[in-house]
């Protein structure tokens, strides 16, 4: 399942730079995640790092995005190519 950022960020920008398939960005209001590219930091980190230094607790599981960790696993393979 990928993740998604909450109207209750406060634009902080400590995610961002945590996310090692760069699937956070800014947006008009507030910093969004691709969730084409979120795999929850599965195949890299035992824990989503956006969600550990989130300050505000804004960011969540996306149910528009339901994904087992095998598929979140091959997504991370796919893209590091």
């Amino acid at each position: 399942m990928a993740l998604m950022i909450t109207e209750d960020c406060i634009n902080c920008d400590v995610c961002t730079p945590e996310c090692p398939n760069e699937a956070i960005a800014a947006g008009e209001e507030i910093y969004t995640i691709d969730p084409a590219r979120c795999t929850e930091c599965v195949g890299h980190f035992d824990t989503s790092q956006c969600v550990e230094v989130c300050p505000v607790d804004a960011i969540l599981p996306d149910p528009a995005w339901t994904e087992s960790r095998e598929r979140l696993l091959a997504k991370c393979a796919a893209l590091a190519g």
